[in-house]
């Protein structure tokens, strides 16, 4: 009888430790090791690159939380209530910036704890969104004062990032304002984002990468000094990965014989910049609402025209427009990964930022010769 009773007892104490392991429902990576204090420091990410990137730095040092965990949009994402009060528990919060999280002004302002929020993209030449621009600004109260804002993106000293003080952004008490949007103001009940006026997917260039991983080791580091060294070491160890995964994109795009690309949503200027691409979106740079008739018959035109054989969709994206367009052109329907989201059983199989984007490349070459 004794037996049965401690056997019971094993069974409930681990029931509680899984159901208090799961609670939060979001991928976390577990720190083995304390710091000088006795604490295990906890970092909150926004999306996947950045919860990638920033395990590459810390390694087993910390906590990481992927906050926007889950193969979905970064588009769409918005923090529950649930999430609100487990940032809470954050020492450092890192986001993209750039205007992809439409919410973080709202988390700034939600979160009473003195939680430092660094924005990975600071530093980075911001592409202008087109689409953003190509809206009807006359029927919104949409000023965008870039003369009067505290924090201009398009005014970023790119030429001195290596003087960017994280402390002196005021980003704990929010005065960090993604181009003077008030995103409170905004109503998400109607499924319409405002992002800003510029593209937030820096991270598909390499080179943005790189400073990116810069930001976020100077974050790390401010946090726990006593290991520098080791934040460091990833650094260089990354960057200079980062460096050769750009050397493959020039070498395997140095001689295609097409430069246009069909897109299931504009992710990808970044990237097209660099390599000297074009892309044409089904859906625009914030994929917020499907595109209508018109802009479906000129790609169906422009495919047709340029005798494009591969058009590229993702995983997030609604597949019916893209097999409606295949279907009328002939076109292959392929993968071309933003990587702003990935599965728990895709992180699982050891895929991460860098197998992603030698996939990408793969499928360019492809499409491309």
């Amino acid at each position: 009888m004794n037996s049965i009773k401690k056997y019971f007892a094993v069974v409930l104490a681990l029931s509680v430790l899984l159901v208090g392991c799961k609670s939060n429902n979001k991928t976390t990576n577990s720190a083995s090791n304390e710091t000088s204090d006795g604490t295990t420091k906890t970092i909150y990410t926004t999306i996947y690159p950045i919860y990638d990137f920033t395990k590459k730095i810390v390694g087993d040092k910390m906590n990481v939380v992927y906050l926007e965990s889950g193969n979905q949009s970064a588009h769409d994402f918005e923090p529950s209530a649930e999430d609100m009060k487990n940032i809470t528990n954050a020492d450092l919060f890192i986001y993209n910036g750039a205007g992809l999280e439409s919410y973080i002004d709202k988390v700034k302002s939600a979160i009473n704890k003195d939680i430092k929020f660094v924005e990975a993209s600071e530093g980075v030449n911001l592409l202008a969104n087109h689409e953003e621009h190509d809206h009807d600004h006359e029927d919104e109260d949409h000023d965008h004062n870039h003369e009067g804002e505290d924090h201009n993106h398009n005014n970023h000293n790119h030429n001195n990032h290596n003087n960017h003080n994280h402390d002196n952004h005021n980003h704990d008490n929010g005065n960090h304002n993604e181009n003077n949007h008030n995103h409170d103001e905004h109503e998400h009940g109607h499924h319409h984002h405002h992002h800003g006026p510029n593209d937030p997917h820096v991270w598909l260039s390499p080179k943005n990468a790189q400073i990116m991983l810069k930001n976020i080791t100077e974050a790390v580091v401010a946090l726990d000094e006593e290991n520098k060294d080791f934040y460091e070491e990833n650094l260089k160890k990354y960057t200079d990965e980062l460096t050769k995964l750009d050397s493959e994109y020039k070498d395997g795009l140095a001689n295609i014989k097409s430069n246009e690309i069909v897109v299931s949503h504009e992710a990808f200027g970044y990237l097209c910049n660099e390599y000297g691409l074009t892309q044409k979106g089904i859906e625009g740079v914030m994929a917020e609402s499907e595109p209508d008739a018109k802009t479906i018959k000129e790609i169906i035109e422009l495919v047709k025209e340029k005798g494009i054989k591969i058009i590229f969709t993702e995983e997030a994206m609604n597949p019916k427009i893209v097999e409606t367009i295949s279907k009328e052109t002939g076109a292959e329907v392929r993968t071309l990964n933003p990587i702003e989201g990935i599965s728990e059983d895709d992180m699982n199989k050891g895929v991460d930022y860098f197998s992603i984007m030698r996939d990408n490349l793969k499928n360019l070459e492809e499409a491309l010769n």
